[in-house]
């Protein structure tokens, strides 16, 4: 579209204009009359905002604007309309995703179309490198079929960098908290043959001894509780990602084969339980995983208009949780010896997981004319439970071992000029559960759900987008979906949450409706907004519960959970000088279970879903400054605001609702400067999170770090 324009405006500069040999003797009459002619203007659309205006409900950020910058993915997720990450703590802790009132596990994740773990369980939207990264996907409620996920709530796809030339892009970060950060991605390919290599190589590290306040200590001078400031002393973090990609693109037989291998490791203190009333002083996991795959991608798969995308994977994923201190920690550190460990409160335990991951995904695309594409996709993960203890005697080793297959299948059709496009798709489950482990019976349903259980869904659903005119259009979606436990939820974590072998497969019915639009003027003024509203009707929705007396979880179902809301976001441009947007999301989500099983009435009826925002919106502005520090430079400054409404954190009918417990109203106020030179080679970017200090919580009252600083290095070589 962009070369069109710049074809007939270049078409119209010479019909005004005599040719370049006759300019000294003109074969034209002057006229005496005069033309203006006004501004031209070429607007144009990213593949971001292309994404956005699809058929589905769907956040699209392009990367690329913020890797000179020291936002991380997770924050510039935590940006977009109706997504809320939460956080358990600081530089590598536990976060659960909230998207239009699903959250967890609801959520799946992708990295370029196959699911993240992939990578290793260590990988995930907080450490992962940025600079590899071109655009990420958030899909909400209703998840393509090309993507062969069970995501009941939505996707977050990533989509790397798949750009052809050379480059080098080094980071390196450090800030408040003994927090350090370091990146380094490449790609060099070779002259002759098509061969490319991308080396990949990210390290993070933190103590994250941020100061706890407000936190309960016993005085025992004056036999009573106080409450005190205390830095936390038991949270080092530190993670390493090491990728190497190799292979062939643009050769008659492929448009790319490429072989990788990937090592990361983790190692991670553990200072609370679920709660911060449970104080851990030596626990700590560590995390190792190696992974091999292999991707073949063809635009012309055999017959033309077929563009077929194939991908293999094995992953050995090694996890290990050390509990061996048998003591009770307090928040300044010191300890009471006891007969239990701080976890579980058990004896000695070295607890090792081995969880080998196959991932085997096809995806075919078929283009039966310029109007009609079929698009078919299977996805097929194996992964194994293998427990073991190194200490605890008494503790038996078991295999469980959790296969599944995802087909669908989708049928893309476009009327009057791509102005109405239209997307039906069906999806098949299959999910097949060998439980072989029996501890804990009682709680965790090892015993009944012994064996293979073998279980069959399907889903199904379709999006429509119509353009009415060039500032407004309309689109609506619809899924029947299901969504499988993971096995996080059916096998724990090995650490704070009890595997549930009961747990069923939640099925929802999603719906969204939406309008969104681009108001562009002649004054290199653009406007863009989006609205919508969603409803969401799940049963057997799966709820973390944690138990305050343990500091332990585990998911259970909740019969009924009705989801409904509304968003909307205003971005406003001028002269990629200013750029601004807000946001507002309300995500009401309430348990419409009205009887327990034996027809008593559950006091739970009508109650919002607990320990989950209900209410947030975002304000940001950015100003570029262009050779404000020399030529070829680049001044960015940022501002970004974040509102969270208070909400309880357990359910409401419990209790006296003026005395329960619940996670306050908050204020965030962040800030950034970014200075880039000689082309944006060389970049210094300075950041400021929670500018004013403000007390911060996330998930179940856990407290996040307090302001912060944090400043990054980049240079980047094309």
């Amino acid at each position: 579209m962009g070369i069109r324009y710049f074809i007939i405006i270049v078409l119209f500069l010479f019909q005004v204009r005599p040719a370049a040999q006759n300019i000294n003797t003109p074969d034209f009459t002057p006229d005496d009359s005069t033309i203006y002619l006004k501004t031209v203007e070429v607007f144009g659309k990213t593949k971001s905002q292309l994404v956005k205006e699809g058929v589905f409900a769907v956040n699209a950020i392009d990367v690329t604007p913020f890797q000179n910058t020291a936002v991380g993915l997770n924050d510039m997720i935590n940006r977009t309309t109706s997504v809320r990450i939460r956080e358990e703590g600081g530089v590598g802790s536990d976060f659960k995703l909230l998207i239009n009132g699903l959250s967890g596990n609801a959520i799946r994740y992708f990295i370029d179309g196959v699911p993240l773990e992939s990578l290793g369980s260590g990988i995930t939207l907080a450490n992962l490198p940025t600079n590899i990264i071109q655009r990420v996907e958030i899909y909400k409620g209703v998840v393509p079929a090309h993507l062969g996920g069970d995501a009941l709530g939505g996707a977050i796809d990533i989509i790397t960098r798949q750009n052809i030339g050379n480059y080098l892009d080094v980071s390196y970060g450090a800030g408040s908290f003994h927090t350090h950060k370091s990146d380094l991605s490449g790609q060099y390919a070779f002259r002759s043959g098509g061969f490319i290599v991308r080396p990949v190589i990210s390290v993070n590290s933190s103590k994250n001894d941020y100061l706890m306040r407000g936190v309960e200590m016993w005085d025992e001078e004056e036999r009573i509780f106080k409450n005190v400031n205390l830095k936390r002393f038991h949270d080092d973090y530190f993670s390493f990602l090491g990728q190497l990609e190799a292979g062939f693109v643009n050769r008659s037989w492929a448009d790319a084969f490429m072989l990788s291998g990937v090592f990361s490791i983790e190692d991670k203190a553990l200072q609370t339980g679920t709660t911060q009333s449970f104080v851990y002083g030596q626990a700590h996991r560590e995390r190792e995983a190696w992974s091999v795959a292999a991707q073949y991608r063809k635009k012309e798969f055999f017959i033309k208009q077929l563009r077929a995308d194939m991908s293999v994977s094995y992953t050995f994923d090694y996890a290990t949780t050390i509990d061996t201190a048998l003591r009770k920690y307090r928040w300044d550190g010191a300890y009471a010896e006891t007969f239990r460990n701080e976890i579980t409160g058990r004896g000695k335990s070295i607890r090792e997981y081995k969880r080998p991951r196959l991932i085997a995904r096809t995806n075919f695309n078929y283009a039966l004319n310029p109007y009609h594409t079929i698009n078919i996709n299977y996805l097929f993960q194996s992964i194994k439970n293998n427990r073991s203890d190194e200490i605890d005697r008494e503790f038996e080793p078991s295999e469980d071992m959790l296969t599944r297959h995802i087909a669908g299948i989708s049928y893309k059709q476009s009327f009057l000029n791509d102005r109405w496009t239209t997307d039906f798709f069906l999806k098949h489950y299959m999910n097949r559960l060998n439980v072989r482990q029996r501890d804990l019976s009682s709680k965790t349903g090892s015993e009944e759900m012994a064996g293979t259980t073998v279980t069959n869904h399907t889903g199904y659903g379709a999006g429509s987008r119509l353009t009415l005119r060039k500032a407004f259009s309309l689109k609506a979606s619809y899924e029947r979906s299901i969504r499988l436990p993971s096995a996080m939820e059916f096998l724990g974590n090995g650490t704070t949450v009890y595997p549930n072998f009961r747990l069923k497969p939640e099925n929802s019915h999603n719906c969204n409706l939406g309008a969104f639009g681009v108001i562009n003027t002649i004054n290199q003024h653009v406007i863009v907004y989006e609205g919508g509203v969603f409803i969401r009707r799940v049963k057997d929705f799966i709820h973390r519960v944690t138990s305050e007396m343990e500091g332990l979880a585990q998911y259970e179902n909740v019969s009924n959970v009705t989801v409904k809301g509304f968003e909307g976001e205003i971005r406003y441009d001028y002269a990629n000088l200013i750029q601004a947007l807000v946001n507002c999301s309300y995500q009401d989500a309430r348990s419409m279970t009205r009887y327990y099983l034996d027809g008593s009435p559950q006091i739970t009826y009508r109650n919002k879903i607990p320990n989950q925002p209900w209410l947030f919106s975002n304000a940001e502005i950015n100003v570029t400054l262009k050779e404000l520090a020399g030529k070829e430079s680049l001044v960015r400054l940022g501002y970004h605001y974040l509102y969270t409404h208070r909400y309880f954190l357990t359910w409401e009918g419990y209790g006296m609702l003026d005395t329960k417990a619940t996670i306050p109203t908050q204020h965030v106020h962040n800030a950034s400067i970014t200075f880039s030179f000689r082309k944006e080679r060389y970049n210094i970017s300075l950041s400021c999170n929670n500018l004013l200090d403000s007390k911060l919580y996330d998930n179940y009252m856990l407290q996040l770090p307090g302001r912060s600083f944090f400043c990054k290095f980049r240079y980047f070589i094309n």
